[in-house]
């Protein structure tokens, strides 16, 4: 009976801060606790619902919580040598217990975070949640530009990972993506001698890609994801808060009888009437705990579970050792890129004797506007301070439309360039088959 009481007191320890008894316990658990301690005391209902948010920004956390986990243990698995990566990958698949599962993991784990991390952008723009509420001190834009340095060290932390297993795919993948990067002017070739380490994908492009994969890209983004964090805090919540704010109105509190009212610290006592108005805050907010708490445990609990349904019904692909020698038709980059290799292919035109450099406009010069414009859009945009927080406000609808169309463009470049580009980058439709073509050495 003593063991069984010694037990429920040591489970209540460890739960009272998200299952709390009182408004008290409440408080002190988001003070007391470290990983709580992130969140206010209190939160609105409105940045508790699923439909505002859809919860992409804590399940792009959590997804990078589960790529630094599993990707401590492949470090202990993996050798970063290309004579002995590929091996160690094979081990990982066919040898290892459970070793698949776990590289499986990582890479759905990769390619979700690149998706929910677009997709939580996305969210923010259509929302106006970049823009500046009521709070003092708020900087918004600022937040969002930090926003948009974590979507592109996310996909830099996925292509550098891409490298890793030193088969066909990987090689081919970063010979196109690399390519495209030593099309920018003046410094293309550098940025391309910087990433690889020399002119061609060998050793010193392998452990440059391993040591940014597995170190700098991730402290960089622990660091940029605590910033951002911060700023919400300083920014005063998400920016449904300040929608909600926007609609309270004042109502008529009577008096608080214990108190003693005075008009110029003359008058004393309780007798002379006193009526206020005032907003009613308390209304619209519940405690961060246990209710924030909850749903957050719910979320990571299930982006947990759809990774690794996933992992056990898409197994990593692993093709053949890296050979330099043997070039597949077609070669791709990785699917988050395609986009701009199909843009690139789209945009060389060949005019008699000269030809526009496609790699220079659609893999340089369009995706680096698009850049520019996503950091300088918060403060282009002039919409009042009641489109903030909410979805689809009309005041926002041309500049709404814009960015879908130009999100639509995005994801349908990937899906032609992922299942509608065959030998030679041709367009082939989904019925149509590919012809065998001849292995180039």
């Amino acid at each position: 009976m003593q063991f069984v009481d010694t037990t429920k007191q040591l489970w209540n320890k460890l739960i009272w801060s998200w299952n709390p008894k009182s408004d008290k316990e409440s408080g002190d658990a988001i003070v007391k606790n470290l990983l709580l301690h992130w969140f206010p005391n209190k939160i609105t209902k409105g940045s508790l619902a699923w439909q505002y948010s859809l919860w992409l920004g804590t399940i792009s956390f959590v997804l990078f919580v589960i790529l630094t986990i599993t990707g401590m243990v492949l470090m202990f698995l993996y050798v970063p040598s290309v004579e002995r990566a590929y091996s160690s990958v094979k081990d990982l698949e066919f040898v290892i217990a459970f070793g698949s599962l776990l590289r499986a993991s990582h890479r759905i784990a990769a390619h979700l975070m690149v998706a929910t991390v677009f997709l939580h952008m996305i969210r923010v723009f259509l929302t106006g949640a970049y823009k500046n509420g009521q709070s003092v001190g708020s900087n918004r834009p600022l937040n969002w530009i930090i926003g948009v340095v974590l979507l592109l060290c996310t996909l830099l932390l996925s292509f550098t990972g891409y490298l890793l297993p030193w088969d066909q795919l990987a090689y081919w993948a970063i010979t196109v993506g690399t390519n495209i990067a030593s099309s920018a002017p003046l410094v293309g070739e550098k940025i391309r001698f910087f990433l690889l380490g020399g002119t061609v994908i060998d050793q010193g492009a392998l452990i440059r890609f391993y040591v940014l994969h597995v170190f700098f890209l991730p402290v960089i983004v622990l660091l940029a994801f605590s910033w951002h964090m911060w700023r919400i805090r300083k920014d005063g919540g998400l920016a449904v808060a300040d929608h909600e704010a926007l609609s309270q109105t004042a109502e008529d509190v009577a008096p608080i009888k214990s108190k003693t009212y005075s008009l110029l610290g003359v008058t004393g006592g309780s007798t002379v009437h006193v009526q206020t108005s005032m907003v009613n805050e308390e209304k619209n907010s519940v405690p961060s705990a246990p209710h924030l708490v909850r749903r957050i445990v719910a979320v990571s609990i299930a982006t947990l579970v759809v990774v690794v349904v996933l992992a056990a019904l898409f197994p990593a692909p692993l093709e053949e050792p890296a050979n330099p020698s043997v070039t597949p038709n077609p070669a791709k980059a990785p699917w988050y890129f395609l986009w701009l290799q199909e843009i690139v292919t789209d945009t060389t035109i060949p005019l008699g004797a000269f030809t526009i450099n496609g790699a220079l406009i659609g893999g340089i010069l369009l995706p680096g506007l698009l850049i520019v414009l996503a950091l300088w859009w918060p403060y282009r945009d002039k919409s009042g301070i009641e489109t903030v927080g909410v979805w689809f406000a009309p005041a926002r609808n041309r500049q709404n439309t814009i960015f879908i169309a130009i999100c639509l463009l995005i994801i349908a470049f990937t899906i032609i360039g992922t299942f509608l580009r065959g030998p030679y980058w041709n367009f082939y439709w989904p019925w149509e088959t590919w012809p065998t073509m001849p292995v180039k050495f």
